[in-house]
Order: C-alpha cells, then sequence, then structure tokens
C-alpha cells in the first residue's frame, strides 16, 4: 500500500510540476551554474547505499589554495529561496519512484554517520528513508541530533499510514511558514559526531 502510494504520488507531481521543474533548473543553471543537480550517496533501508538527488543550492567558489569556500559563503541568495521553501528537495521524488525512498519516513543522513549510531538510533534505518519525516515536522534542523534519532525511532515503532497522511499535511505547512530550515548561526547543519561521554554513560 505505501509503495503503490509513493509510487502514484511521485508520479503524478513529477508530472504536473514538470514545467516547474524545468524553470528551476534553468535558473540554477543562469545563476549557480553547472550541474544543475547536487547528487550524493546516502543509506537508505537497511544501509543499503543510493544515490541521492537534490537541486544545488552552492556554488562551487574555491580560495586560492583550491578549496572550497566555507557553506555560507558558497550558498547563494537563489541556493537561500529554494531551501527557504524547501525546492531544492523536490528531485527525491525521482528517488521516490525508483523506490529509494519513501515520501515519509526519517531523512536519509550521511554515510560517515553509520558506524556512529547507537543500537537504538540505527534502529531507523529498518524502514525506507523519506522525502519528509516525523521529525521535520516537529523541529526539522531545529532538533538537536539526539532528539532528531529519537523522534525517528518512535516513527518506526509508531508508523501507520494515517500518521504518514498527517506528517505529510503537517510537511506543508512547515514548508509555508519556513520552520527550523537552519541551526542557529549555520547556514547548514552541524556534522554528527556520535554521542557525547555523558550521553552514553546515560544510555549504559
Amino acid at each position: 500500500m505505501k509503495r503503490l502510494v509513493d509510487f502514484t504520488f511521485s508520479l503524478s507531481l513529477i508530472l504536473l510540476l514538470f514545467p516547474f521543474l524545468f524553470f528551476i533548473g534553468l535558473m540554477i543553471k543562469m545563476v549557480i551554474g553547472s550541474p544543475i543537480l547536487f547528487t550524493q550517496v546516502r543509506p537508505g533501508l537497511n544501509g543499503k547505499l543510493f544515490t541521492l538527488y537534490k537541486f544545488r543550492s552552492m556554488s562551487n567558489q574555491m580560495d586560492n589554495q583550491g578549496d572550497l569556500l566555507p557553506d555560507h559563503l558558497r550558498l547563494t541568495s537563489f541556493g537561500k529561496f529554494l531551501r527557504k521553501f524547501s525546492l531544492d528537495e523536490l528531485p527525491q521524488l525521482i528517488n521516490v519512484l525508483k523506490g529509494d525512498l519513501s515520501l515519509v519516513g526519517p531523512r536519509p543522513l550521511l554515510n560517515e554517520y553509520l558506524p556512529l549510531y547507537t543500537e537504538e538510533q540505527a534502529k531507523r534505518h529498518l524502514v525506507k528513508p523519506g522525502i519528509t519525516g516525523w521529525a521535520q515536522v516537529n523541529g526539522r534542523n531545529a532538533l538537536t541530533w539526539e532528539e532528531k534519532f529519537r523522534l525517528d525511532v518512535w516513527y518506526v515503532h509508531h508508523r501507520t499510514f494515517l500518521l504518514d497522511i498527517k506528517i505529510l499535511f503537517l510537511t506543508a505547512m512547515k514548508v509555508l511558514q519556513s520552520e527550523g530550515i537552519n541551526q542557529a548561526g549555520s547556514a547548514t547543519v552541524e556534522k554528527f559526531k556520535g554521542e557525547t561521554p555523558s550521553k552514553r554513560e546515560e544510555n549504559g
């Protein structure tokens, strides 16, 4: 049932939004440059790797040593606009169509985080990741990593069709309100470094 809804909904949206997606791609080409899409390998269901698609929001500007400039310097005004309304996430409908993602599920994170999870946190990979999820409608990037993982695992244990509908509705509201896009004082989300010693003692 969930896969049928994912496939039908993502295909319908891609066809419906195709002119809009083409326009965004054209604007990225003109304002930021090529490539139009940002791709990155992420872990999905049971840790299986797949290629995630997003619209680019950052330039490839480098310093005199040939290293990429910090994120906040490469994030363009147009990129900020895309992120504000989560338009950079739209190419992930292709991932949903392919079966890599679901519409709703824990967000797919970086591969480098896999060995850092506790046994409990790793349960977030027991379901297919999603474009949006329970953590996204309960604070998004304004949450701490521990809070996000706790919400992700809660979803794994309590997921239902009606809960997914609720999350999709709340996601639309959050996007319109532009809530929780970035962490305070940061252009992007601070990387997860594993639990602190105090947290490990609490869980141990």
